[in-house]
């Protein structure tokens, strides 16, 4: 069973940047369409990004432009460049990962935290 560790998270001013890292355990984002979604209190689950396994990238509206998907299959790593945040974007982000054999496995989140 895979197991998914993010970090990165924190507080930044807005207009800040941060940068979510994604480390799966026994290669499983090399074999994985990987996505983050973020959670507000109060708020239901969304898709913030993702990119297949074949490297192609989808954005939430609210997000393109400013953040940035990727992977790295060799650290068997996927990031979250963010830039501009914005207070609405106070949420916890978490890291998902579906393999191409089956199954959908989530991290534990990492806070990220947009105020002055």
């Amino acid at each position: 069973q895979g197991q998914l560790v993010e970090s990165g998270g924190g507080s930044v001013q807005p207009g800040g940047s941060l940068r979510l890292s994604c480390v799966g355990s026994r290669s499983i984002v090399r074999v994985s369409h990987m996505g983050w979604y973020r959670q507000a209190p109060g708020k239901e689950r969304e898709l913030v990004a993702r990119i297949t396994i074949h490297g192609a990238t989808t954005y939430a509206d609210s997000v393109k432009g400013r953040f940035t998907i990727s992977r790295d299959n060799a650290k068997n790593t996927v990031y979250l460049q963010m830039d501009s945040l914005k207070p609405e974007e106070t949420a916890v982000y978490y890291c998902n990962a579906n393999p191409i054999g089956g199954g959908n496995f989530w991290g534990q989140g990492t806070q990220v935290t947009v105020s002055s």
